[in-house]
């Protein structure tokens, strides 16, 4: 019966580590890929067939893929003003000022869940 209770005892105080590592590592890769993007830029390609957008940031060569879906909101706002404007994927041509919002995937793609297309003001 000893026998039994102390090998319980040495099998439980060697597995609580073990299973405490593996879920504290699985924590922090949750968190970070929950973290959410950025990517503003002019529009140089749009593709309606493979839902994307080519953007690239303002003043730079730095170009990032935009993917968006059915649940990405579409949006127009003039810059200083508060009013903001729904518009369609159609709305935005090449060579539009987007900021894109959403989360990278690990091939550097923003998935966007809110296009903001930027208009000049008048």
């Amino acid at each position: 019966m000893l026998k039994k209770l102390l090998v319980l005892l040495l099998t439980s105080v060697l597995t609580f580590p073990l299973a405490t590592s593996v879920f504290a590592q699985d924590a922090p890769a949750k968190e970070k890929a929950a973290k959410a993007a950025r990517w503003e830029g002019h529009v140089l390609r749009s593709s309606t067939d493979n839902s994307t957008l080519t953007v690239r940031k303002v003043g730079s060569s730095d170009e990032r893929t935009v993917k968006y879906d059915s649940s990405t909101r579409w949006v127009s706002q003039e810059h200083g003003s508060k009013k903001v404007n729904d518009i369609t994927s159609g709305d935005v041509k090449d060579g539009d000022r987007v900021i894109c919002t959403g989360t990278w995937d690990k091939d550097g793609v923003l998935h966007a869940t809110l296009i903001s297309k930027r208009l000049t003001g008048m």
